[in-house]
């Protein structure tokens, strides 16, 4: 019988299962040590999930849910490329305090197969980016700029994990975050319309433009006129390394 504010059996297996997935320490967890730790019986969990990879995706799920609620509570400190730092770093936090389900999230690759998980985490920090580029300080487009980053912070993410704790060296983290960063952006406050760190100035103005009319979408223009406007601002801001 269920207890007075006991959580639902539904509940109690996905809390069992991020439990036993975080004590694993790799070595595969069984249907029976799910079901014993829950206090529920297997057809329960069939009910619930289909299977046990069924529950592993529902706590996955809601793992990358609480990581995308947690870099979304981040408040935009007005200083965009801050704002890139303060993201790098808590990615790097989540996988080091949930190593197991870090690993399901973003290591397990399959060859020409891309993770839905990746993609929204990089569609989200495109967001962020944007937020750069309409200040004039990307130096290359926010998509760009997103793969850049957030191949490199999974990367190391993915190397302090495999550390043992007392010897990991988050510094790692630091240099190769502020590497990125200045591959991509500058933390510069110049005037845009001056050339910034080798970058055409044209190239940084127009990843700004294209930036700000994306997010706005004026209405003196038309739907066409928008579209082919950002096409040029597309061509202009890719040519990055011309």
């Amino acid at each position: 019988m269920k207890k007075v504010g006991e959580p639902a059996p539904k509940q109690r297996l996905l809390r069992a299962a991020a439990a036993l997935l975080a004590e694993s320490g790799g070595e595969a967890v069984s249907t029976r040590q799910i079901t014993q730790a829950a206090r529920v019986t297997a057809p329960t969990l069939y009910h619930h999930f289909g299977d046990k990879e069924g529950l592993f995706d529902a706590v996955v799920a809601e793992g990358f849910a609480e990581y995308l609620d947690v870099e979304r509570a981040l408040p935009a400190s007005g200083h965009p490329i801050e704002d890139l730092r303060l993201h790098w770093d808590n990615h790097v936090r989540f996988g080091l305090g949930n190593p197991h389900l870090y690993l399901v999230m973003f290591g397990n690759i399959r060859p020409e197969r891309r993770s839905s998980m990746v993609s929204s985490a990089e569609a989200f920090l495109e967001e962020v980016l944007a937020r750069a580029a309409v200040a004039a300080r990307l130096v290359v487009t926010p998509r760009e700029a997103a793969r850049s980053m957030l191949a490199a912070n999974i990367g190391v993410t993915l190397m302090l994990i495999a550390e043992p704790a007392e010897k990991r060296n988050l510094e790692l983290s630091a240099m190769t975050r502020e590497a990125v960063i200045s591959a991509v952006a500058t933390d510069s406050e110049a005037d845009p319309t001056t050339d910034t760190e080798g970058t055409p100035s044209v190239v940084v103005a127009a990843i700004a433009l294209n930036a700000a009319l994306q997010s706005s979408h004026p209405d003196q223009l038309s739907s066409s006129e928008l579209k082919l406007f950002l096409e040029w601002l597309q061509r202009i801001s890719s040519r990055s390394g011309s």
